[in-house]
């Protein structure tokens, strides 16, 4: 049975102090909720978080790691570091590492073959721009980004894959794809690795959707049959934001 996941993506926001205090309010405010809680600070707080967090319900993951085992990489994470201090999660494909760090569909391919080398858990991401959507051309883009990105894969990989629908023009823009959108294009991903893979790992595969997901929208967002919960950026840095959205289902 597929998990629902509300996993909070920090971006290059939060100082070590302001990490620790953020995480404090949210352990303190959460409750009982179906979804498990993910949250994804910056490299040098990784740490920190970890500690605060363990054995309490919250899972720390990575917001990006390098496809290489080690080496003359400077400034980039191998997954052993990460998998060295308890992060078993790692967030992979972000539109904002696409646009700005130019990582190709092929890239990212080595890296999830790194990380599930390792054990890790992947929060795979994709997800079409403004024009694609324009030219009704989003369908292809994003079985695109699935073929070449994952559908390498055999099918015990899938265990540990999450999918992030990231539809790009509705990041940090304010503007979200409605409720119906969102679902079309999920039911679209699941009967897409369902033809590939099978009903049965299509079936417990979660998918989750990112793009401005807020405490206004969350519960009609996630009330949708394939939507099993979401990437969340801005309204995760706020405790309460955050914990309305994780208590949406």
């Amino acid at each position: 049975m597929r998990k629902n996941i509300v996993a909070g993506n920090w971006k290059m926001h939060k100082t070590h102090t302001e990490t620790l205090a953020l995480l404090e309010e949210i352990l303190n405010k959460k409750q009982e909720t179906k979804a498990e809680i993910i949250v994804a600070p910056t490299f040098v707080n990784l740490k920190a978080a970890q500690d605060k967090v363990a054995n309490k319900g919250i899972t720390v993951a990575a917001q990006n790691m390098h496809q290489a085992e080690g080496g003359a990489y400077t400034g980039e994470i191998a997954a052993s570091m990460l998998t060295d201090i308890g992060i078993k999660t790692v967030i992979l494909g972000h539109s904002e590492r696409r646009a700005y760090f130019h990582e190709t569909d092929a890239l990212l391919a080595n890296k999830v073959d790194t990380a599930l080398k390792h054990d890790m858990r992947v929060i795979f991401c994709f997800g079409e721009e403004l024009k694609d959507r324009q030219a009704n051309n989003h369908f292809n883009i994003v079985e695109y980004q699935l073929r070449d990105g994952l559908f390498h894969l055999e099918k015990k990989d899938w265990i540990s894959i999450v999918l992030a629908y990231e539809p790009v023009w509705a990041i940090g823009t304010g503007e979200t794809a409605s409720p119906e959108q969102a679902q079309e294009m999920h039911a679209f991903i699941r009967n897409l690795v369902a033809k590939v893979y099978g009903n049965e790992i299509a079936e417990n595969l979660t998918i989750l959707y990112g793009g401005s997901v807020k405490p206004e929208n969350a519960k009609e967002i996630f009330s949708k049959p394939d939507v099993d919960g979401g990437l969340i950026g801005g309204a995760s840095l706020k405790a309460d934001d955050f914990l309305t959205i994780a208590n949406g289902f």
